[in-house]
């Protein structure tokens, strides 16, 4: 706020109608408010550049720049600022419109006093609440509910506990884990990220553990580790959920007892991190079928902080597609500055099945293929229904080859599991832990 000494609100008040100007000029500085007032949009954004304000209230239908321009406007200086917008001549369809583009809030004229005075009041609540500093300015966000995982995510991250992150994919959850790091007192240190379903067995334990020369085939030379490349820092093991059993035993060791030995060497290496995992399953679930260690969950899940979908936080969406925008046309160095109103709507009101991820994909895609300042519909389209084609993630690949394995093994076996786990490799345990994982049962196959 610009005037932090008496604690009074500064806003900025647009409106064609001069006698409505002095009459809501006149309340508002009755409740408190610093009020500047202009007659059209130009004026206003000439304020916006050269002042700080609170809040913004604006008329919908203006000659010139009305107040949906003039928001997508506010919005390319600054997006932290809650706009509200009046008409007279409001519909349903405008509010439903305007609110899924972002503007906070919408009042049709006559404005009933109360009615506006609680909506600017909820409106400054926002404006006003202490928002995420550098160590999360890559987290681009004004909802609630994202904003209370932040200040939760602050809260903890200068205490040496293990955090769980758990989302469905594409919500961010290495993201929220770099964030923490830097607000850490180990900001200065590696901050090292791995995913636990990308790897084998063997290689994931040789990643994490590190192995001594000569250890395996091709190891040539020792190689740390990356408990070691993290030493001091931070280590982010991203779907833990997917690790194997064997390496969950050896993680926990090595959380017990702060030290690992790497692969093919008898010595112990002290290691000084602090784990931050993520998940997209369930793990209680997981626990349930023995696929997870109840003893390593509880040693991880010190804190839970669980991630929204975009679809829970879609205030975001308009946010989120204007930052990604401007950052995606810099780089591509592409003359692109918006997306049409109907593109917005339409961005606006999807369900986002992949989550940021999938919009980041979205607008991409559309950066690519215009070839105008302003991305239109269909584009967007196109680029939606491209990317609900979704690509599986290696572990949703890797599930769906373990699914077709296991169901060819018992038909060639005619549902004989111990015969199968000869074949596979494994023991009779493991196959049935499998079977139950992927819901096949022997006697199908019979």
């Amino acid at each position: 706020m610009s005037d932090k000494a008496n604690n009074h609100p500064d806003l900025l008040l647009v409106d064609d109608d001069k006698s409505l100007l002095r009459l809501l000029t006149i309340r508002l500085e009755g409740e408190g408010y610093n009020v500047t007032a202009v007659e059209d949009g130009q004026s206003a954004l000439k304020k916006l550049q050269n002042s700080s304000f609170d809040v913004v209230l604006s008329d919908l239908r203006m000659p010139g720049l009305d107040g949906l321009s003039l928001f997508e406007e506010i919005m390319a200086i600054r997006q932290d600022i809650p706009v509200i917008l009046m008409t007279a001549h409001g519909t349903i369809a405008d509010a439903i419109e305007a609110t899924q583009r972002g503007v906070f809030g919408f009042l049709p004229k006559p404005v009933e006093h109360e009615e506006l005075r609680a909506l600017l009041q909820k409106a400054l609540n926002q404006s006003q609440a202490v928002k995420p500093g550098d160590w999360a300015k890559e987290i681009i966000t004004r909802s609630p509910e994202m904003l209370n995982v932040l200040d939760q995510a602050f809260r903890i991250a200068k205490r040496e506990v293990s955090v769980l992150i758990s989302g469905a994919s594409g919500t961010g959850k290495e993201l929220l884990a770099n964030a923490i790091h830097k607000a850490s007192d180990r900001s200065e240190k590696p901050f090292v990220a791995i995913n636990c379903g990308a790897l084998p067995e063997n290689l994931l334990e040789s990643e994490l553990f590190g192995h001594a020369k000569g250890a395996f085939t091709g190891a040539v030379t020792a190689h740390p580790g990356l408990f070691k490349e993290a030493d001091g820092g931070t280590l982010f093991l991203d779907e833990i959920g997917d690790m194997p059993m064997t390496l969950q035993v050896k993680l926990l060791r090595a959380l017990q007892e702060r030290q690992i030995r790497p692969v093919g060497s008898s010595k112990q290496v002290d290691i000084d991190v602090r784990i931050i995992s993520a998940t997209h399953k369930d793990l209680h679930k997981e626990m349930e079928a023995g696929t997870f260690r109840e003893d390593l969950y509880y040693r991880l899940n010190v804190v839970n902080l669980k991630l929204p979908s975009l679809k829970a936080r879609s205030e975001d969406i308009p946010l989120l597609a204007r930052t990604l925008l401007q950052k995606s046309a810099q780089r591509h160095g592409v003359e692109v500055s918006q997306f049409s109103d109907d593109a917005m709507q339409q961005l606006a009101t999807s369900s986002w099945p992949g989550n940021v991820r999938q919009l980041v994909n979205v607008v991409e895609q559309c950066v690519a293929l215009t070839q105008t300042p302003v991305i239109p519909l269909h584009l967007v389209e196109q680029a939606l229904s491209a990317t609900r084609q979704s690509w599986p993630t290696l572990t949703e690949a890797r599930d769906a080859f373990e699914q077709q394995y296991l169901f060819k093994l018992l038909k060639m076996t005619d549902g004989n599991v111990t015969r199968a786990a000869d074949l596979a490799g494994r023991n009779r345990t493991d196959m049935h832990k499998l079977m139950k994982k992927h819901e096949l049962d022997a006697a199908d196959f019979r």
